[in-house]
């Protein structure tokens, strides 16, 4: 696999989507928009599918946590994450439920290992996604552990189209702005760029859709396991020490 263009960078946004970007993001995220709350009952697939994963009952981390909203399906032993932005997870009423908390997957003490760690709606967004998903796979029990993630349809047919008739729609009225902008300096990974990282790291990849196919679905679920640890090794030694 060519990792030549990781680490990503985003463009820059324009000043008008800057002056709007993080009302716009809060409001996204707690779904008080019409359309925020539609895309939020229907993201609840992708926490369903983590949720009732394998070892959902052990120790688990994830990378990406935000609100903390993937707790809300979750009946599972230790919980640590993985989160920069503070201002996501602060005032959530599930804060009580995380053991250790980590600004970066590389703090994680690599003699700490997890039966189960889940992204769910983050790899999109990581510019550096080997590195994450190499330091995983060092971070997973040996034996048994899963890495699931779940995803948004990035770079297929439906998922633009479902976006740009809803959110798209509705940004456009209240903004004047193009969403797919928004978009595309949010999301720097396509699912299939995802699957194949995921596929180069690790020998299972077992993939659900919410759809009828890779170009007709919304949404990607993988879970992941056994790890190929030559490629592992060889990744972290070429770009990692």
């Amino acid at each position: 696999m060519n990792f030549d263009k990781f680490p990503k960078e985003r463009i820059p946004l324009p000043e008008k989507y800057q002056e709007i970007f993080e009302e716009h993001y809060q409001e996204n995220r707690s779904g008080k928009s019409k359309m925020s709350f539609i895309s939020s009952k229907l993201e609840e697939w992708l926490h369903k599918q983590v949720a009732k994963s394998s070892n959902k009952h052990k120790d688990t981390l994830e990378i990406g946590a935000g609100t903390l909203n993937q707790l809300r399906y979750e009946k599972t032993g230790n919980y640590d994450i993985v989160e920069p932005f503070e201002l996501l997870y602060k005032d959530s009423a599930s804060l009580n439920k995380i053991r250790n908390i980590y600004v970066d997957i590389k703090e994680v003490p690599m003699s700490q290992k997890y039966h189960r760690i889940t992204a769910i709606a983050s790899l999109e967004h990581i510019l550096n996604l080997p590195d994450v998903v190499a330091t995983a796979c060092k971070l997973l029990d040996d034996k048994t552990g899963v890495f699931c993630v779940a995803i948004p349809n990035e770079g297929r047919f439906l998922w633009k189209f479902a976006y740009t008739v809803s959110t798209g729609l509705e940004f456009k009225r209240k903004y004047g702005l193009d969403y797919s902008l928004l978009m595309n300096y949010e999301h720097v990974n396509t699912a299939d760029e995802i699957e194949e990282v995921l596929k180069y790291f690790f020998k299972e990849t077992k993939m659900k859709l919410f759809g009828i196919c890779k170009t007709l679905a919304l949404y990607r679920y993988y879970e992941c396991s056994s790890p190929k640890v030559n490629n592992v090794n060889k990744y972290i030694n070429k770009y990692l020490m």
